[in-house]
């Protein structure tokens, strides 16, 4: 099992998700991340944005997953 927080996964705040797998940690942080969206939180909206802004450019959100999936294989 391994942890990782929001912000490791280009959220907003230091909640923590623990998995097994990559994938599974995926659908934990985006499953909260609809839920601060739900509640209108600020600093995740902000977030969302960033991100949305950056995965404009050609091949970004694969050097992102890419980037986030190293992440958690070196933890």
């Amino acid at each position: 099992m391994k942890t990782m927080t929001c912000k490791q996964l280009g959220g907003a705040c230091d909640k923590e998700f623990t998995a097994a797998t990559f994938e599974e940690i995926a659908v934990l942080s985006k499953k909260h991340g609809k839920e601060m969206f739900d509640a209108g939180d600020q600093l995740h909206l902000n977030a969302m944005t960033a991100m949305r802004e950056l995965m404009h450019e050609d091949g970004a959100m694969e050097k992102w997953m890419k980037e986030k999936r190293d992440l958690f294989d070196s933890l």
